[in-house]
């Protein structure tokens, strides 16, 4: 059995403090880095639900607030239309630049913990998929798995609507799992295509998946949930990380690891 801890620790960032959940086992050692990325709604109960059966495995798992420039410290939005409205606008609104300084804080910051081992990987979801594709970039990542990455095959993630992921895809060296629900509206056909082609002209190290659901169907809630596909890929999940990122050292005696400056909670 594996008992987990959280905490909360404060990143700095070229645009302010920035909230990050942390989730681990609570027994001492160290364990591989996971930054985990969430949907425009911040850190959810599905998104926390999901990050516990991540540390389950013997990670420590970091979410990031991603709108930390724009709400408050703590902020989840809504699973209704105005949550929606209001992480759509947000997506649009902060900046690349910002996006990709915040994945150099938590990479940096899981990297200096006693807890981790070093050694990182990156997953996300909707718009954290994105992220974490993004996250990928940086040559200290070494497993990333993307769940229905939106707006890579459009170019559209961050102020001005110009990201530039395909092209940046060049500087991804680890290995890639991509997620993708055919019955998916936010990503068609012809932009899944435009990414795997993409992939492949890069000679990307990839695992690529399709597969019968709509968006969402990873979440833990509302009716577009699919357990059995979720639970399927999560296997897949699960194997690349452990292959790529290794096993923590994990002794049986619980106790939490303390982290200076952070709010830990059991």
């Amino acid at each position: 059995m594996i008992i987990l801890t959280d905490e909360y620790v404060t990143l700095d960032t070229p645009n302010g403090p920035m909230r990050t959940h942390i989730v681990r086992p609570a027994a001492p050692g160290r364990y591989p880095g996971i930054v985990f990325y969430s949907e425009i709604f911040q850190i959810t109960a599905p998104i926390r639900r999901t990050a516990a059966m991540l540390a389950g495995h013997g990670y420590v798992v970091a979410m990031p607030e991603i709108y930390h420039e724009f709400e408050p410290a703590g902020t989840v939005l809504a699973y209704d239309q105005a949550g929606s409205d209001r992480g759509n606008a947000l997506k649009t609104t902060k900046t690349i630049a910002s996006y990709d300084a915040d994945a150099r804080a938590v990479i940096t910051h899981l990297q200096s913990r006693p807890d981790c081992t070093g050694r990182i990987g990156a997953m996300g979801i909707c718009i954290g998929g994105h992220l974490a594709f993004r996250c990928a970039m940086n040559p200290e990542v070494l497993a990333t798995a993307c769940f229905y990455a939106t707006d890579i095959h459009k170019g559209s993630l961050g102020k001005g609507m110009a990201d530039d992921s395909l092209a940046g895809a060049a500087d991804i060296k680890g290995e890639l799992i991509m997620i993708w629900g055919r019955q998916d509206p936010h990503i068609p056909l012809e932009g899944r295509l435009k990414v795997l082609a993409r992939l492949n002209e890069l000679g990307t190290r990839l695992s690529w998946h399709e597969v019968n659901g709509a968006h969402a169907f990873m979440r833990d809630e509302g009716p577009r949930y699919d357990p059995e596909l979720a639970h399927r890929l999560y296997d897949l999940t699960f194997d690349l990380f452990h292959r790529k990122l290794g096993e923590g050292n994990q002794p049986t005696t619980p106790s939490a690891v303390s982290t200076s400056g952070a709010e830990v909670r059991h």
